[in-house]
């Protein structure tokens, strides 16, 4: 093997050669993904395919090839302990695939594996040996006698994780749906390499490296575990660039191939290290794509979500910088490098290397504040040969100094200690009953705060005169808050409703003269310290800044009528469902209200419709809203009931509302008639004996009304009485459905009378074989249950038979096998349902007198079907 290809190289020539077999080329999509909230990030390429596997989307093109960016540091796939420490581990890594959507099958799939392989990218064919599903007959006889892999080097894998279908070579997209076996291609480093082929106790070893899978989706499966047939079978691959870029630079680790040596170079360069063997340059140099590339996609480093796993990777990486003696920031630095080596491929990631670089040049200057005096603290609490870094060390760290649990345990890990995970857990809950305790309150993980509260003054006005008293930046105290930065602002007096009894934080403004900050949230920090959480958008903010602080009008008045009507709707479930109603639950924001309640079963129509009866009368006597606040005992007396489920003080708010009384310290109209008008829009379970109530008020009711109008005139254009008026319409709609459901019983009962007449005349073209009749036909016209019929018929004619029924609907195939009961000892219907179905482009199954099956390919029907009498004569 002499030929050498760059990654990039092999990014081009991958795709060239797919577009050459008619794939559409499809850029890499983000690493967060835009369609499948359950995944963390995009951790293979087919995830941006998900819905098409799924049914509910579909592409312009049939095949599709791309150089997927992927990651693999959160949720269920993360590889992040493991980066710096193998060969082959990486966060970032890109993932070459190949699909084809109903289109090219096992065959095609596994040949162009082949041929890309061993005639482009020039791979010895002896160093090559691939697996298989143990069952996959298929995909071992294309492996052997059409690609001409020897028997030995195609390795059947069978249930090897515990039951059914539960393999390495057996692919499921979840518990249930698209699934199938796949087929793995590797390639053998050397004897000099130790390690075991795939399937062997050795296999985990490092000379057999698994660089391709084909994944075949052509069985659904289902709750009880079995699975059929789908419709369109479809191919999914992924190869790993990283790993046959080693492969083909001649190298074995993934770090020795082009673009992590100048990665690596550069991270040497940048912490003065000139031993460029040492494992953390591998750390920086893969933690520097990880993290440019999720910045480019948006995710910024943050305490939560997205936004923590990418502060625990660049944290590792300058936390390895430390270990390397660099005292100073130099992460960022590492950009232009990646740029240079990734730019072309992907132009996203380049045009934004100048945000990149002061991203991570912002999280390194607050890291390296911090870091010097929490690696002492590490580093004394190892000092004394202690196997186990304590539980409360662990956490001091976490909370003072901002290490991550992880980044302890890397540490922890390379000298090869522990940390007591369960003891920083405790320590996590004594600190937050402490502060509760102490009435300090906790936010963000690392913001601490003893001042006075500030005084609230929005119920009575939405604008304020105030002083800045604290400002927190990531959760630390700063004196001030510059133009861009995202942090959290106390003030002595604010108009601003802290989120608060389901009832969502204001929005708005705080300015001086020459700084603007805007508020996104407004969060209750302790019973009387509100955070105003945002963004400085222009100017810069400072401790002790006299400010305006003005509240977002209509967002408020929108929510203010959400929250009254959520009064006034709970009483009136209490009036129609009984007494039994309680809150369990709710969100009054500015868009609906939305109430869950105990209830054991749904709320019917005609009770939701006397709901809404009863709010909106309330709403129409247009009562004065009246608010009192006393002693919590006094409150008691007058009947008050407590809807959100407030912790109440000594002292607490009573509202009345219309007829409504109920304990509650948010913002409310000041008449019921502001809230304009109440619409239950959906109604539905969420647990055991909780049900959900969503309602709209004001504008948001009137645009729900127009948007139902519109639905009318949509579906009355589409059922061609546009102009008819509301009677004429369930008047037309009635008559439409008698016509269409007397025409369905006229069709069922036409293709009855059809497949009755066509299995009389295919009676006469059943042939004796050794004693058993044989059939095999065309049913033209049928459906699946018409086939089902017509074979039960035709068996109890023929007596001593086996049968196979097709019908052809657009090019795809549906067959349908029957065997008599005295025949089942030696033809099975599933067995030559199947025997049928692979000609055709398909696979199906059932019990031994009936299967099922379905296909792609009607032109190879005729000769299919044509085989089935050499097919049942070879069992008899």
């Amino acid at each position: 093997m002499t030929t050498q290809f760059t990654v990039a190289d092999i990014r081009k020539s991958f795709l060239d050669f797919f577009a050459s077999k008619g794939h559409t080329v499809v850029a890499s999509s983000p690493l967060v993904p835009g369609n499948d909230p359950t995944l963390m990030f995009t951790n293979s390429g087919m995830v941006q395919f998900k819905d098409v596997f799924l049914g509910t989307d579909k592409r312009n093109y049939v095949r599709a090839a791309s150089v997927q960016a992927c990651l693999r540091a959160g949720g269920k796939h993360n590889d992040l302990e493991n980066v710096g420490y193998t060969a082959r581990h990486h966060t970032f890594f890109e993932m070459l695939g190949n699909w084809s959507f109903g289109d090219y099958f096992k065959r095609e799939s596994l040949k162009w594996a082949w041929e890309l392989l061993t005639e482009v990218y020039k791979l010895p064919k002896e160093r090559l040996l691939a697996t298989v599903y143990a069952e996959d007959d298929e995909a071992f006889d294309i492996w052997t006698k059409e690609i001409g892999l020897p028997p030995e080097r195609v390795i059947r894998i069978g249930d090897n994780k515990g039951g059914r279908y539960k393999s390495d070579n057996f692919w499921m997209m979840a518990d249930t749906g698209p699934c199938g076996p796949c087929s793995e291609i590797f390639y053998d480093h050397g004897d000099h390499i130790p390690g075991g082929p795939p399937g062997s106790p050795e296999e985990d070893g490092d000379r057999f490296i698994e660089i391709w899978n084909n994944v075949f989706m052509q069985f659904n499966m289902h709750e009880d575990g079995s699975v059929t047939p789908l419709p369109a079978p479809c191919v999914d691959t992924g190869m790993g660039l990283e790993r046959l870029a080693a492969i083909l630079q001649h190298v074995h680790s993934n770090y020795e191939i082009d673009i992590f040596d100048a990665l690596i170079k550069a991270a040497g360069r940048e912490t003065g290290t000139a031993d460029l063997s040492n494992p953390s340059l591998k750390v920086i140099a893969d933690h520097i794509r990880a993290t440019s590339f999720l910045i480019s996609d948006g995710v910024i480093p943050s305490n939560e979500g997205r936004g923590y796993v990418q502060r625990r990777i660049v944290r590792r990486a300058i936390r390895h910088g430390y270990k390397l003696g660099q005292k100073t920031p130099f992460f960022h630095k590492l950009v232009p490098d990646l740029v240079k080596m990734m730019g072309e491929a992907y132009p996203n990631m380049a045009s934004q290397a100048q945000r990149i670089t002061e991203v991570l040049k912002a999280e390194e200057e607050r890291f390296y504040e911090t870091l010097a005096n929490g690696m002492e603290i590490l580093d004394a609490a190892l000092a004394d040969g202690a196997k186990v870094l304590p539980g409360e060390v662990a956490f001091k760290l976490h909370d003072t100094y901002g290490f991550p649990l992880d980044l302890s345990a890397d540490v922890c890990r390379e000298r090869g200690l522990t940390v007591d995970e369960a003891g920083f857990h405790a320590a996590m809950e004594a600190q937050k009953a402490k502060g509760r305790a102490a009435g300090k309150f906790k936010m963000d993980k690392a913001l601490e705060y003893t001042g006075a509260g500030n005084t609230f003054v929005g119920y009575e006005q939405l604008e304020a005169s105030a002083k800045v008293v604290a400002l927190y930046l990531d959760g630390t105290p700063v004196a001030e808050l510059k133009s861009g930065q995202q942090g959290v602002v106390v003030l002595d007096t604010t108009p601003f409703y802290a989120e608060s009894g389901g009832q969502v934080g204001d929005e708005g403004v705080i300015s001086t003269g020459s700084a603007t900050f805007a508020v996104g949230d407004t969060q209750k920090i302790k019973a009387d310290v509100f955070g105003h959480h945002g963004t400085v958008a222009q100017g810069t903010l400072a401790v002790g800044d006299a400010v305006t602080a003005s509240v977002n009008l209509d967002l408020r008045a929108a929510t203010v009528r959400n929250h009254s009507a959520t009064h006034l709707m709970h009483k009136a479930l209490r009036e129609v469902l009984g007494a039994h109603v309680q809150q369990k639950g709710s969100l009054v924001n500015a868009e609906r209200t939305r109430f869950d309640f105990a209830h054991n079963g749904p709320v019917s129509p005609e009770e939701r419709k006397r709901i809404e009866d009863i709010v909106n009368t309330e709403i129409l006597a247009n009562a004065a809203t009246q608010a009192r606040v006393m002693d919590i005992e006094s409150a008691q007396k007058t009947g008050a009931m407590m809807l959100f489920g407030e912790k109440y003080g000594d002292t607490v708010r009573v509202l009345d509302i219309g007829s409504s009384r109920e304990l509650c310290g948010g913002t409310h109209v000041q008449r019921t008639g502001e809230i304009g008008l109440f619409k239950v829009v959906s109604e539905t379970g969420v647990a055991a004996g909780v049900r959900r109530i969503e309602a709209v008020t004001g504008i948001n009711s009137l645009l729900q009304f127009r948007g139902l109008e519109q639905e009318l005139v949509e579906v009355g254009f589409e059922l061609g009485f546009e102009n008819a008026t509301g009677t004429q319409r369930l008047e037309k709609i009635a008559k439409l459905n008698a016509e269409l459901l007397a025409a369905r019983k006229e069709i069922a009962t036409l293709k009855a009378q059809q497949a009755s007449r066509q299995g009389d005349e295919l009676v006469n073209q059943a042939v004796d074989v050794k004693g058993i009749k044989v059939l095999a036909a065309v049913l033209n016209g049928a459906d699946a249950k018409t086939l089902r019929d017509t074979l039960d018929k035709l068996k109890d004619k023929l007596k001593t038979a086996a049968i196979v029924l097709a019908a052809v609907d657009g090019g795809k195939v549906q067959l349908a096998a029957g065997v008599t009961a005295d025949s089942m000892g030696k033809v099975k219907a599933g067995e030559l349902v199947n025997f049928v179905a692979s000609q055709v482009g398909g696979k199906g199954g059932g019990k031994p007198d009936m299967a099922m099956a379905g296909g792609t390919d009607a032109a190879a029907l005729p000769q299919a079907l044509a085989a089935v009498r050499g097919w049942v004569s070879e069992r008899v």
